[in-house]
């Protein structure tokens, strides 16, 4: 049975190994690792008082172009997920896989039919109409982006509700389905600040729909759902001004290191182009959970790919992380082939 465990257990994987914390090279996580400048003196926020959220709606809105009513926030990406199953209430989801394993997981608490389709096999495959959709774009664990106009299309055509996930689309130079919102009325465009702005610990989500979409979600949502703390951090990560380009260009170099790595390697069959921020790897001799062990006396966690739909226990994620701990994994893979 394939469960929902995620990467970036790095207690468990530090008191495995009777280490510290900070001792860990932690590549299972999809988490930026650049940060963005904060220059906050938490000591002197005002926790007294409710939240007030107006300053970080505008900001994030100005962010992607869009309106402050076209959004809602959430404790997070997951927590948004989980909401917008609740709320639509629909029968019938269909999933295009490998994705996000939180899917899998509403699609099941909420009781919806799932029917997945293999990305990576056969995406023209029919949809039941009036169904929701899901599309992670770019994908994960691949960081495939998708130019999916023609799919867009046919989805409207369906009449289905879609949820475009776009959790990493900041990381490349693609489009966002933004731009259809005005064309289709059904359309939610999910965007986690967390893992480009490096702030797991900071909950902060968002949905993106027509503003009559968002005052039907709104009206079953708590009023305060991000603590000050939360708020005040990602305004300030906002604005960083620089904080987008040189993350951007920090990760692409890196990443281009990273793949020359796993291309040298003679336990590495296959990488996958990626434009996010991992790539996702198929293992030649040995299997996910051997590949991890032998990575475990470098500290090195990895991500095993085996509780994806439609890969097996050969494919492994590798998050794009500093050129110190890419040499040390480079090193790690020289001396255990």
């Amino acid at each position: 049975m394939k469960t929902y465990e995620h990467g970036g257990q790095v207690e468990l994987f530090a008191k495995e190994l009777n280490c510290k914390i900070d001792e860990i090279i932690d590549l299972s996580s999809n988490i930026n690792f650049i940060k963005p400048e904060v220059n906050i003196n938490f000591n002197n926020l005002d926790i007294s008082s409710y939240p007030i959220y107006d300053k970080l709606y505008e900001k994030i809105a100005k962010n992607y172009k869009i309106k402050p009513s076209q959004m809602e926030l959430f404790n997070g990406g997951s927590s948004a997920i989980f909401a917008l199953f609740r709320h639509l209430n629909l029968k019938h989801c269909t999933i295009y896989s490998p994705a996000y394993l939180e899917y899998k997981k509403a699609c099941v608490n909420f009781g919806y039919e799932l029917r997945t389709i293999n990305r990576f096999e056969n995406m023209n495959l029919p949809v039941k109409e009036k169904s929701l959709v899901i599309f992670v774009n770019p994908s994960t664990p691949d960081g495939t982006y998708y130019d999916f106009d023609n799919l867009m299309e046919y989805w409207i055509e369906r009449n289905c509700t879609i949820l475009i996930d776009e959790s990493f689309l900041d990381f490349c130079d693609g489009d966002s389905a933004i731009k259809y919102l005005e064309k289709y009325d059904k359309l939610y465009i999910l965007k986690s600040m967390t893992k480009f702005y490096s702030s797991a610990g900071i909950r902060v989500g968002c949905i993106v729909s027509n503003e009559k979409n968002i005052d039907s979600l709104k009206r079953f949502e708590p009023m305060w759902k991000l603590s000050t703390f939360d708020s005040n951090y990602l305004q300030a990560a906002l604005e960083d001004n620089s904080f987008k380009r040189i993350s951007k260009a920090i990760n692409a170099k890196n990443k281009l290191e990273l793949e020359n790595i796993l291309k040298n390697s003679d336990l590495i069959e296959l990488i996958y182009q990626s434009s996010a921020n991992y790539i996702l790897a198929k293992l030649k001799t040995i299997n996910a959970r051997q590949f991890q062990e032998k990575l475990k006396p470098y500290k090195i966690m990895i991500r095993n790919c085996q509780n994806f739909d439609f890969l097996d226990d050969s494919y492994v994620r590798i998050a794009v992380k500093s050129s110190n701990h890419l040499s040390i994994l480079k090193k790690a893979l020289e001396e255990i082939c």
